[in-house]
């Protein structure tokens, strides 16, 4: 029902952390029922305070028992423990929620809202960013054994911060008024010493600043200056690249913010890291990553069979040490697997993580950069006239290739900007399946294997970045009509290649936005299509089954726009019957009204004019069909509207069901017409 809208991506709440990643106590805690857990939190000793805290926190990472401990009060109990005597108390306190926010979902983020969790939470925030200085707090009591509590207590409550802040608006304005964002300032500057603190922290700023215009003037040039040098760092390891690119985005969101005399410089170092970052490719990355990974595993082996036969040697020696600082008893040493994403221990699986999050959070950017409100012209003056905007130019565009080598154009006030820095044709690249050597290796090595889903999601954000490209851009910004009809070509391939991928519902959502938003693009220029008709019913047909309704709005649009470049042909008659059944089965069977007003919608496009249309539309019974189905889709429209659909969406039906009344008064007068 008219052109499809560029899609904006809201960042989702992270993951909780996953069995090998937060210590869990010994024993198993599965066992014992919520009850008995809680009641342990009141307990005297630390030690069994901490034991309860890790293992409820391993129990909340099955949904399925969260509604035990809600029914429990498990936020009030928690809570105060964020502000425990013993540190490790309230690291184990803070895991425990944050995986109660992660996994119970938005419902759950609000309830802990609701019973106040951002009292101690802000309170312990505040008392971490304090104790991150060395001066203000004691060594032997943030260090033990290596281990640095006050910066691991700050990480579990920063990422509890995010999920909470990213499900509740309550939470935002709490963080807002409490001056939360100088307290993750102050640990966003322990990012050359600890990067994994810096990436929570970053997370946390990209979702606390989208839509938050009440924070802008919280962002000082001191707090500037904080984001800037961690955009400028140069350090390259696959963390940090994921680093700079969920800073790039934070600044993206705070422009706003931004003198009008830094923000062309600023934004082009934006672009320049998603440059970076999308040109890195993740199949070669993963193919030398998972080697050094077995040669170190090597190497350890043959270290470790040394050690044993040294300590079979030495015992005797090594237990004359009294002196060695003893673990005490029934603790264990975390430093090796307390981590937000994996053990320390798989540090390049880790670099190949970092790297596909940061493409997938480039391209998500991306997509909301085009879906974002027009900024003044005053900045974009700026910014078109930066003398940083040829920095990238050599590498933009390439005289020797048509394929979508030309920068993307996403309006005439940041065409500058846009056009000197960002690489469609690197974007193009992200569209392809991955490597078949890396998945190969995903595939045959279980830890690597959720990297599969990974890769997967950055095809689709890509193609999603494609769609939103498409519907800003003109289309000699896109290298022409012979670069469009290669990229229909690489879109159909995509489609046709592998079959499989018809039943998943991202990918399908994915692709069929791109080829709707090309169709469009490709039918407003005349440019000819090259997709045949049997290829289209065939994505048509597997689309129109999808769980997705937007998969099925995409299909039946796709339809109707090459329907209507097909009236307007000769012999294409047979053709559009076909098309014309399709579309005149889902309008009327459709189980959502929005899809079948797209298929109206799609049908007065179709048939709307020309010979072939109107002998087409003669032998598949369109205007009796249509008369027939007229007072149906009014009664549907009665019944269902209110209540299951939002106000945009009824007043689109609302113009669909007057356009088929229209549109039924047209084919009567072309009957009446004597021919």
């Amino acid at each position: 029902m008219g052109k499809s809208r560029a899609r904006r991506f809201r960042r989702s709440p992270f993951s909780p952390a996953g069995p090998e990643q937060r210590r869990d106590g010994e024993g198993d805690p599965e066992d014992e029922p919520a009850a008995e857990l809680l009641e342990k939190l009141q307990h005297p000793s630390a030690e069994v305070r901490e034991f309860a805290c890790a293992s409820i926190s391993k129990l909340l990472q099955q949904q399925h028992v969260i509604p035990a401990f809600l029914q429990r009060d498990v936020v009030r109990c928690l809570g105060p423990l964020l502000m425990d005597h013993s540190l490790a108390v309230r690291e184990t306190a803070a895991g425990a929620l944050r995986n109660l926010s992660a996994c119970g979902g938005f419902e759950v983020c609000d309830d802990m809202v609701t019973k106040d969790i951002m009292t101690p939470l802000v309170a312990l925030l505040k008392e971490c960013s304090t104790g991150l200085d060395a001066n203000q707090l004691s060594p032997k009591k943030c260090r033990v054994m290596n281990k640095n509590y006050i910066e691991d207590i700050a990480n579990e409550a920063i990422n509890l911060l995010w999920n909470v802040c990213e499900c509740n608006n309550t939470a935002v304005s709490i963080f807002n008024k409490e001056g939360c964002l100088e307290a993750v300032l102050h640990c966003m500057k322990k990012f050359s010493t600890n990067v994994d603190l810096a990436i929570s922290v970053a997370n946390c700023l990209q979702a606390v600043t989208e839509d938050n215009p009440d924070l802008l003037s919280s962002f000082n040039a001191s707090a500037q200056q904080v984001l800037e040098t961690v955009l400028l760092c140069p350090e390259s390891t696959m963390k940090h690249i994921l680093l700079r690119t969920l800073i790039a985005g934070t600044i993206w969101n705070i422009k706003d913010s931004i003198p009008p005399g830094s923000l062309g410089s600023m934004v082009n170092a934006i672009l320049k890291i998603f440059s970076e970052v999308l040109t890195i490719d993740t199949g070669e990355t993963i193919i030398h990553m998972h080697e050094a990974e077995r040669n170190r595993l090597k190497l350890t082996a043959g270290a470790e069979t040394e050690e044993n036969m040294s300590d079979v040697i030495d015992s005797s020696v090594l237990s004359e040490d009294d002196n060695m600082e003893e673990i005490p008893k029934g603790k264990v040493r975390r430093e090796n697997d307390v981590s937000d994403l994996l053990p320390s221990d798989k540090w390049e699986l880790k670099e190949v993580t970092a790297l596909l999050m940061a493409q997938q959070t480039a391209l998500e950017i991306i997509v909301n950069m085009c879906c974002s409100e027009d900024p003044s012209d005053d900045e974009w003056e700026e910014l078109s006239s930066s003398d940083e905007s040829d920095l990238f130019m050599e590498n933009s565009y390439n005289e020797g290739s048509g394929l979508l080598m030309s920068p993307l154009c996403l309006s005439d006030e940041v065409n500058s900007a846009f056009l000197n820095n960002l690489i469609p044709k690197k974007i193009l690249e992200k569209t392809a399946f991955p490597n078949s050597i890396a998945l190969d290796i995903c595939m045959h090595n279980p830890s690597w294997k959720p990297l599969i889903k990974k890769l997967n999601a950055v095809q689709c954000r890509a193609l999603t970045c494609l769609h939103s490209i498409l519907l800003v851009s003109d289309v000699d910004c896109l290298g022409g009509a012979s670069a469009l009809q290669s990229l229909a070509q690489h879109l159909s391939q995509l489609v046709f290649s592998k079959t499989e991928l018809l039943v998943d519902t991202e990918f399908l959502e994915a692709i069929t936005s791109a080829l709707r938003a090309l169709l469009q693009t490709m039918a407003s220029k005349n440019i000819s299509q090259c997709m045949t008709p049997e290829q289209l019913l065939a994505l048509c047909e597997a689309g129109i089954h999808s769980s997705n309704a937007s998969v099925r709005v995409n299909v039946v649009s796709i339809l109707g726009i090459s329907g209507s470049v097909l009236a307007k042909g000769q012999d294409t008659a047979e053709t559009l019957k076909m098309i014309g059944k399709f579309l005149l089965e889902v309008a009327m069977k459709e189980s959502s009204l929005v899809v079948a007003g797209e298929a109206l919608d799609a049908l007065f496009d179709v048939f709307a004019d020309g010979k072939e249309a109107e002998k087409a539309a003669v032998q598949i019974k369109l205007l009796p069909a249509l008369k027939e189905f007229h007072p149906v889709f009014k009664m549907r429209m009665r019944k269902e509207g209110k209540g299951q659909y939002s106000t945009d969406q009824l007043c689109v039906l609302d113009n669909v069901k007057m356009n088929l009344r229209r549109f039924i008064a047209y084919q009567e007068t072309l009957g009446k017409t004597p021919t």
